[in-house]
């Protein structure tokens, strides 16, 4: 492979879940529409939200019928999200050995329906990592844990799981870097959304001051930074006399709009086994206004990175009235233009896809 990185273009189904809830479209015709709009060769979808039945009652004619499909439509399925679900029962949480198996399963659904990776959520240990190693063996699926804020490259969690990753010596654990872990500023759109609802300019500009104070001072280092600044947005809302949006605020400044450089990647960056292209809207110019695209996607041609970038639209949770197909092709568009800009291009073919995938997987991580 190169010295620079080719990311490979792709796009997670999560994007387009508004039209999905909206019956527009089952899961068949969408995949179709994704590849008619040439948003791939990328495939990602997340089990529970994609799957009827997932993970126990996937048939071996769906498993089928699904491949072959992927295969007519020329896309290369890139990462299945997995749940890890710990809190299912009441009265407590899942034994280890429950985790696992829970973990198996999906794990396992994702082997046969041909997905090289599967997508892991941030409350597993180091410990639960290592525990889920030898299922990754069994089906030749990388596990790549997701970084996403609150959280980010630099944070003691995800240190303590890249540190368990360096001892194992795997190329089948890994992380999946989420861009909302790091963003610029608060969306204009998700801020629109608040004044339609009935927010006021005041109580908007203290919201984005708040936001813009935590950049100023850097990302959470610990969770206890991060439920402080939790907290202070529930606080503002209240102070402003629209304490019913205080939770709305929490959630989204902390949890989607995270404020740590592009520099705190690095830290994990030979692990990065596949990237959630997170953003929320595309403005008149053709830029995000909200994370930096182009110096993420300068870092990842930098870095030498050849696995996948599923572009992943979350304006969906508030904007329904702009169309979410054509902020994906202007996103996109935004995508291969910062690659060129740094000396590369985005893959798009799914041939080149296959191989460049297949190879970024299989190397070890140097850390």
């Amino acid at each position: 492979m190169s010295t620079l990185g080719t990311p490979i273009q792709g796009v997670t189904l999560y994007s387009f879940t508004r039209a999905s809830h909206a019956r527009q479209y089952d899961l068949e015709s969408l995949i179709r529409k994704v590849a008619a709009e040439g948003f791939g060769p990328g495939l990602e979808l997340i089990g529970f939200s994609s799957l009827r039945g997932f993970p126990n009652r996937i048939e071996d004619r769906f498993i089928g019928e699904f491949r072959e499909l992927v295969q007519e439509v020329d896309l290369v399925p890139t990462s299945l999200a997995v749940n890890v679900d710990t809190g299912l029962r009441r009265d407590r949480l899942m034994t280890q050995d429950e985790m696992v198996e829970y973990m198996r399963a999906q794990i396992e659904v994702a082997a046969r329906l041909g997905f090289p990776i599967a997508r892991v959520q941030i409350s597993l240990t180091p410990d639960a990592m290592e525990s889920l190693l030898p299922v990754a063996e069994k089906y030749g699926v990388t596990l790549a844990l997701e970084v996403h804020a609150d959280q980010h490259g630099a944070h003691e969690r995800v240190l303590a799981l890249r540190d368990r990753y360096e001892m194992l010596n795997s190329p089948l654990l890994g992380f999946t870097a989420d861009w909302g872990a790091t963003v610029t500023g608060f969306a204009p759109s998700l801020l629109e959304a608040y004044r339609r609802r009935g927010a006021s300019e005041e109580l908007l500009a203290a919201v984005v001051a708040l936001w813009d104070g935590f950049y100023a001072e850097g990302p959470p280092i610990t969770q206890k930074v991060h439920g402080e600044r939790f907290g202070a947005f529930i606080g503002l809302a209240a102070r402003y006399g629209r304490p019913e949006l205080g939770i709305d605020f929490a959630i989204n400044g902390t949890g989607l709009f995270g404020p740590a450089s592009i520099d705190t990647w690095q830290e994990i960056m030979p692990f990065i086994r596949h990237v959630h292209g997170k953003f929320f809207g595309i403005d008149e110019t053709g830029e995000e206004p909200s994370v930096p695209v182009r110096g993420l996607i300068a870092q990842l041609v930098e870095s030498g990175y050849h696995g996948a970038i599923s572009s992943e639209y979350e304006g969906w949770h508030w904007n329904n009235w702009q169309d979410p197909f054509e902020i994906i092709r202007g996103e996109h568009a935004l995508q291969r233009a910062a690659a060129q800009d740094a000396g590369s291009s985005m893959i798009t073919d799914s041939h080149s896809a296959r191989e460049l995938l297949h190879a970024h997987l299989a190397q070890p991580a140097h850390g």
